[in-house]
């Protein structure tokens, strides 16, 4: 009997197509998404009679989208003021990262947030006794908080229903399947009907849903591309397992900025938020320590600032010294190093040099050369500047420096600290003017790497 022909494959990540089926698609590389084309043409789909009429966009309810705080000031920064109701939020990150201990501790604070606010947490990956342990450990028990372990997914709509939650937390949805498709918990598959229900049955309810989810090796989101556009945010969960500092960064948000982030720091007792940041990337000296500068990085809109510390030292491999650094990027050290070089004359070819950040800060803003410009010469020449001084500013390969996005905000910051210098590049004159009169703030204006290096006397290299 002959086989019945098809229009071919689709995959229904990246919309590939093939004249056979593969269990990978070619484009994307991702495993069990490629399906027949056998989908009906728009002619074909017979038309239904709404449940619901169409209304003018103006006479929909507005309080009906009002947001509820999470009662965690850092988060609700994030997500653009708090949780609206409807809202499914998707939150990934490391193994180990917080992200269980973060989430137990919403849904306890927002238990306690109203008389008829109540959360239900699911969980997939413990059993109750366990998350009951670390609810204990980290205070985070309610009376209106419920608690389920389950892996089935009808199971967990089951206890919607019983429940009547305001905010359900899904911990983790990889760990959730149903009988309804094929594959097992935690494939393509499943993950996309998984999530698929439980954004209805939040658009259905008015409920606001929280779901965990894993990430790959190279830090992406574990599952199909299609999860993150299923839901409405999508927050990354980042931290160094060695230092208690985390962030958590959104990707994407529908109702808020997308560039936000919220600074939280683990400790013994759970996770705490932190409001100001700056204690953990810079250090308090008794006395000014040649080879250190601050500056300050933007982390989407929120001025943070990072201390630099550099030590130039002779080395014993005359042909090849070493460049390290930890918290950069090499290749930005290494330009800044070559600049330092030709055209501020300072002899580094045959020395060994270590630039580093405090505090296990990771820093890629391409402004912070300049701080590592005058760390390393001030840890070449030996000599430290009195005065408490921040610099902000990209180095070129011609020794120049460029605009500085977003300047004001940084000034402000710096000069709120009590930073009495800051080095600007020499195009940012709106700033210049009106930041020091409001805060005490000496902005000074630089055209080169050179003439940076000359205001704070770091010129002439020990040879």
């Amino acid at each position: 009997m002959a086989k019945a022909k098809t229009d071919g494959f689709t995959c229904t990540e990246c919309g590939w197509t093939t004249a056979k089926w593969v269990g990978r698609c070619g484009e994307c590389q991702t495993w069990g998404s490629v399906v027949e084309a056998g989908a009906p043409k728009l002619a074909q789909v017979a038309t239904s009679v709404p449940l619901t009429k169409a209304v003018p966009i103006g006479d929909v309810p507005q309080g009906q989208a009002d947001r509820r705080l999470t009662g965690i000031g850092e988060l609700d920064r994030v997500l653009g003021g708090g949780l609206v109701p409807g809202v499914v939020v998707l939150l990934a990150g490391e193994p180990g990262v917080g992200k269980s201990t973060l989430l137990l501790e919403v849904a306890a604070r927002w238990a306690r947030g109203a008389a008829d606010a109540t959360t239900l947490y699911v969980t997939g990956e413990e059993s109750a006794a366990q998350v009951r342990l670390r609810a204990g450990r980290t205070n985070a028990l309610a009376d209106n908080l419920y608690l389920a372990a389950e892996n089935d997914l009808g199971t967990v709509l089951g206890h919607i229903e019983e429940v009547s939650p305001n905010l359900l937390v899904v911990d983790s949805v990889q760990t959730i399947g149903t009988a309804e498709a094929d594959g097992s918990p935690g494939g393509v598959t499943q993950v996309r009907e998984v999530t698929g229900a439980l954004v209805r049955v939040a658009k259905r309810r008015g409920m606001a849903v929280v779901i965990v989810g894993h990430v790959t090796k190279d830090g992406s989101i574990a599952g199909p591309r299609m999860l993150e556009h299923l839901v409405d945010v999508v927050l990354a969960f980042e931290g160094d397992r060695h230092s208690g500092f985390r962030m958590v960064r959104a990707t994407k948000n529908r109702f808020g900025p997308a560039d936000e982030v919220g600074c939280f720091e683990m400790n013994d007792s759970g996770i705490v938020e932190v409001p100001d940041p700056t204690h953990i990337f810079t250090t308090r000296h008794a006395e000014p320590v040649p080879g250190t500068c601050v500056t300050v990085t933007m982390e989407g809109r929120r001025p943070l600032l990072a201390e630099l510390q550099a030590l130039v030292a002779p080395s014993p491999y005359q042909t090849s010294p070493r460049r390290t650094t930890h918290g950069l990027e090499n290749s930005r050290v290494a330009l800044v190093l070559a600049v330092l070089e030709r055209k501020a004359r300072l002899p580094l070819s045959q020395k060994d040099v270590y630039v580093s950040t405090i505090g296990g800060a990771r820093v890629s803003d391409p402004t912070t050369d300049l701080a590592v410009a005058i760390a390393v010469a001030s840890a070449a020449v030996d000599r430290n500047f009195p005065q408490r001084v921040v610099a902000m500013g990209e180095v070129g390969l011609a020794g120049d420096l460029r605009r500085v996005p977003g300047l004001e905000r940084r000034v402000a910051e710096a000069a709120r600290l009590g930073f009495e210098l800051a080095l600007v590049p020499s195009n940012s004159r709106d700033a210049s003017q009106k930041l020091p009169r409001m805060h005490g703030l000496k902005v000074v204006e630089v055209a080169s790497l050179a003439e940076a290096l000359g205001v704070l006397d770091l010129r002439r290299g020990d040879s």
